[in-house]
């Protein structure tokens, strides 16, 4: 199959301009290939108490000794851990580039957290891949918030779905990018840092027990390689597109970070570059901060952050959309009887029409949420 003029090889990918991803992410999969040799098992100490915090507590949102950071409501609720599924594996056709440079559709994905059946049936939902896995969106732009692992069977195959879906879309003259989440943080530091006690403010801390709290998976970290590690490094934290300021966490702890978009983006990636334990957990606390958009101060603070860094509305995963509306029941109303997880049709629109929450709560029988930006009816 011919590329275009000057093209070179016949398989395009994501270049580090485009995507700000290593060379690495460049590399086309092709079938059967053999990939990286696997990173050596790490021994994980066991998880330390978990302390609850109020009675709105979130699934997953735990943190050792007593250090709960404003807005992060720890749980008593155990968090096991998941077998999980085969990883997606498919082989990457070369395709011509559109002669156009229009840009296509917009599209977000909410919280996968490892539940990687759950995302590949709403990207085909979308339209967005084909029945064998592959991109089939042509110029369209993909955006995930973030939060690939963790809780669910198989984080580390969510995390090599979104590396070769973003080389497939780059063939095919669209895009498909990632922003960084707290779980990212929180993989990383287990990986970096292990149990290395971290200056907490309140006592001792560890990623490792952190990240175990927090729905760590086993088998995530057992598979997790430099690849992964390098491409989570290299997300970045914030995004305006199309009149949509894209993050993560419902907070305005961004602030804390930069005053433009590149500022923020800029000096998250020196933090984790820095490869400080201390630095790095200070990160991963104040992106874990939620709820800033929910009560009576919520329309103040997005426009806040629409006015120091673009845009007409907030778009955020990070606090299920359950959760926001105050609608969750308990795990004994799930006992045996169907239908009775919360219910999310869709994107929650709040705060006066100028935010925009996309975690539909997957981790709570929920739903995983793909959507179409702007957002219609």
């Amino acid at each position: 199959m011919t590329q275009g003029a000057g093209q070179g090889p016949a398989v395009r990918t994501a270049t580090l301009r485009d995507f700000r991803v290593p060379p690495y992410a460049q590399v086309p999969v092709q079938s059967g290939e053999p990939g990286p040799p696997a990173q050596p098992r790490q021994p994980v100490p066991p998880p330390v108490a978990v302390v609850a915090d109020g009675p709105s507590g979130h699934p997953g949102n735990a943190i050792p000794a007593d250090e709960p950071p404003e807005g992060y409501t720890p749980t008593e609720r155990d968090l096991p851990v998941i077998n999980r599924g085969d990883t997606v594996q498919v082989h990457v056709d070369p395709v011509d580039i559109p002669a156009t440079d229009a840009l296509g559709p917009l599209y977000a994905v909410g919280d996968v957290h490892g539940y990687l059946d759950e995302l590949v049936a709403a990207l085909a939902e979308q339209g967005l891949i084909d029945g064998e896995g592959r991109w089939a969106a042509g110029n369209a732009r993909l955006w995930f918030l973030g939060d690939f692992t963790d809780r669910g069977p198989d984080g580390i195959g969510v995390i090599d779905l979104v590396m070769r879906l973003s080389a497939e879309a780059a063939a095919s003259g669209g895009y498909c990018k990632a922003l960084m989440g707290n779980h990212e943080l929180l993989l990383i530091g287990a990986k970096r840092f292990g149990d290395t006690p971290v200056n907490s403010g309140a006592g001792t801390a560890t990623f490792q027990a952190a990240w175990l709290l927090n729905g760590g998976q086993r088998t995530d970290m057992e598979r997790l390689q430099d690849v992964h590690l390098q491409w989570m490094s290299r997300l970045d934290a914030i995004v305006e597109e199309d009149g949509h300021l894209l993050m993560h966490s419902d907070t305005t702890a961004y602030l804390d970070y930069g005053s433009t978009i590149d500022d923020v983006n800029d000096t998250v990636h020196q933090i984790l570059t820095r490869n400080d334990a201390d630095e790095c957990w200070d990160l991963f606390r104040k992106l874990t901060k939620r709820f800033a958009f929910r009560d009576e101060g919520g329309p103040e603070a997005v426009r806040e952050l629409l006015s120091q860094y673009g845009g007409q509305r907030v778009v955020h995963g990070h606090s299920p959309i359950p959760y926001l509306l105050g609608e969750v029941g308990t795990e004994d109303d799930a006992d045996g009887e169907e239908d009775s997880g919360p219910v999310v049709e869709g994107p929650h629109v709040y705060a006066e029409g100028l935010a925009i929450a996309m975690d539909g709560g997957v981790t709570m029988a929920g739903k995983l949420l793909v959507e179409q930006l702007p957002l219609t009816g």
